[in-house]
C-alpha cells in the first residue's frame, strides 16, 4: 500500500490516476532463509545490481518459464486428447463393421422371455418369439438372432469359398 492510496484528495476518477496506479511498483515482503539471503546478496554484488532488481528479475523469469511450461503442457494435453478421441472414433467404426456373430460356435434355439433385438439384423424380438442364442468362444454380451438370421444346416458360409 502506498501513501497516495490513503490521500482523499487524490483524483481517483481520472485516466492519469488509473495509469499511474497500474505503473506503480508494489513492495512484496517475504521470509527467506538466511543462507538464501546471503546468496542473493553475493550474486547481486557480483552483478553490481541492487538485490531487489535481482530478485525481481528472478521472479519475472520464473513466472515466464512457468507460463511457457504450462502452455506446452496444455498444448500437449490437447494434442493427446484429440489423438485419443480420433482413435476412439476409429475403433468405434471398426467395431461397427465387425460381424457380431463372427465368434459364434453354435446356436441354441430359445423362446425369448424379454424384449431384445437380433444381433445380426437388428429386428425386435418380443417375449414369446422364437430365436436362437449364439454361443461364442469369447466373453461378452448375450447374442440373440431371429429365426431368419439363424444359419441353416447344410448351408456353408461365404468364408468357406464353396
Amino acid at each position: 500500500m502506498t501513501h497516495e492510496d490513503d490521500d482523499p484528495t487524490n483524483a481517483q476518477g481520472s485516466d492519469d490516476s488509473a495509469r499511474e496506479t497500474e505503473k506503480k511498483e508494489r513492495v512484496l515482503h517475504t521470509r527467506i532463509p538466511a543462507m538464501l539471503e546471503s546468496e542473493l546478496k553475493a550474486a547481486a554484488a557480483a552483478l553490481r545490481i541492487p538485490v531487489s532488481n535481482l530478485v525481481r528479475t528472478i521472479l519475472e523469469d520464473a513466472v515466464a518459464m512457468a507460463d511457457r511450461a504450462t502452455g506446452r503442457v496444455e498444448s500437449g494435453l490437447e494434442r493427446a486428447a484429440r489423438s485419443v478421441a480420433a482413435e476412439r472414433e476409429r475403433l468405434r467404426e471398426r467395431v461397427k463393421k465387425l460381424d457380431p456373430l463372427a465368434n459364434a460356435v453354435a446356436f441354441q434355439t430359445v423362446v425369448v422371455a424379454s424384449p431384445t433385438e437380433c444381433s445380426s439384423c437388428g429386428n425386435s424380438l418380443e417375449p414369446g418369439d422364437d430365436a436362437a442364442l449364439a454361443i461364442t468362444n469369447r466373453p461378452g454380451p448375450k447374442l440373440f438372432v431371429c429365426t431368419a438370421c439363424i444359419p441353416r444346416r447344410g448351408a456353408r458360409s461365404e468364408d468357406d469359398g464353396t
